[in-house]
């Protein structure tokens, strides 16, 4: 089947287009580099054209809310309807365990106002929630640092390899589509230190990471459970230290 994947050239779309066409079907990356804006709408039209699913893993060049909100609602809407007009059958979105738990997080309330404008479409759709990726143990550290201390959240974290956030995706994209959404997650939870400490050893960073039960977690205070998936999450093979070993 023809599939477009929207973010096609970051790292999950890069990873998600080849994993798809590996296995035989016909794997269309779109992004602004490649002449599809959503945006703007410009290259939807053409794109889409014979597409049975689009999975959309864009995400916005801004973090700051209004313009985090505003890429979500305006690239999601101006997507929907290209589909819609193209008889799209299946709409495959990646967002972000705990998306419902975190409304005072700009970035998750954008990501939960795109859940619920797909779900409105009358597109069959599947929503795909990850946990945090192992790649962005030292992003979240840095985003945390004090001088020399990294202060974070008293709270768990069961994070997981982009690799396999790429083939649940891609599982779920040539699926049935589930109308509802499905949770994927690390095989292993962490204390939020034990992850960060873990991640900053392995290079050599030498960052003192201690628990703060009032660090925020991109603006927001995070309870024990935040961010886990829950008991029907599917479960991913790769375990973080063995992917700090490969790094």
């Amino acid at each position: 089947m023809k599939v477009v994947v929207i973010g096609g050239t970051g790292l999950i779309g890069s990873k998600l287009v080849s994993k798809l066409n590996e296995h035989g079907h016909e794997a269309v990356p779109a992004a602004p580099n490649t002449g599809v804006n959503t945006l703007t709408g410009e290259g939807l039209a053409e794109v889409l054209q014979g597409a049975s699913v689009v999975v959309d893993v864009s995400n916005s060049p801004s973090y700051e809310d209004n313009a985090v909100m505003e890429f979500f609602r305006t690239s999601t809407t101006n997507l929907l309807k290209a589909e819609a007009d193209a008889g799209v059958t299946h709409h495959v979105a990646l967002s972000i365990v705990g998306t419902d738990r975190l409304e005072d997080n700009g970035y998750f309330r954008a990501k939960l106002a795109q859940e619920k404008l797909i779900k409105a479409s009358g597109i069959p759709y599947s929503i795909v929630h990850a946990t945090q990726f192992f790649e962005f143990v030292t992003g979240i550290a840095d985003s945390m640092t004090e001088g020399d201390t990294v202060r974070v959240p008293a709270a768990k974290i069961q994070p997981m390899y982009s690799d396999d956030v790429a083939a649940a995706v891609g599982r779920t994209a040539v699926g049935t589509p589930l109308n509802g959404v499905v949770e994927v997650a690390g095989p292993d939870a962490f204390r939020f230190e034990e992850f960060i400490r873990t991640g900053l050893a392995a290079q050599n960073d030498p960052r003192t990471v201690v628990a703060d039960p009032h660090a925020q977690y991109f603006g927001s205070e995070l309870e024990e459970t935040s961010l886990l998936p829950g008991p029907d999450a599917q479960i991913a093979g790769t375990r973080f230290t063995d992917w700090l070993a490969q790094q």
